[in-house]
């Protein structure tokens, strides 16, 4: 069961962000205080991120595996889980199966 939850001065965007052919969707969010969030699905595929700000990508439902700018080594992570992506880079993401359903968390 889906919990929706009721937040005083939260700005949804309606228009979704549609990236790489619909393989990526989200939305974003800001609240009162200023800070940022999309909250968003990638279908199976693998992909790459460009980023401007630091993310933390907060995994909701699935999994995928990630693999940072300048690394070679891929690292996986599921529900529950989160990783750290640095301002001014960029990551690989593969999602394989399921849909991986994530928060991801700017500034």
């Amino acid at each position: 069961m889906a919990i929706t939850a009721k937040i005083d001065g939260v700005a949804v965007a309606t228009q979704a962000n549609v990236y790489f052919d619909g393989k990526c969707v989200s939305h974003s969010i800001q609240f009162a205080n200023g800070t940022k969030k999309s909250v968003g699905v990638i279908l199976p595929a693998t992909l790459t991120f460009n980023t401007g700000a630091p993310e933390i990508m907060e995994g909701v439902a699935g999994s995928c595996r990630v693999r940072m700018k300048g690394e070679a080594e891929w690292k996986a992570y599921g529900a529950g889980e989160s990783f750290n992506v640095p301002g001014n880079s960029s990551f690989d993401i593969e999602v394989v199966g399921e849909p991986y359903h994530y928060i991801c968390h700017f500034g």
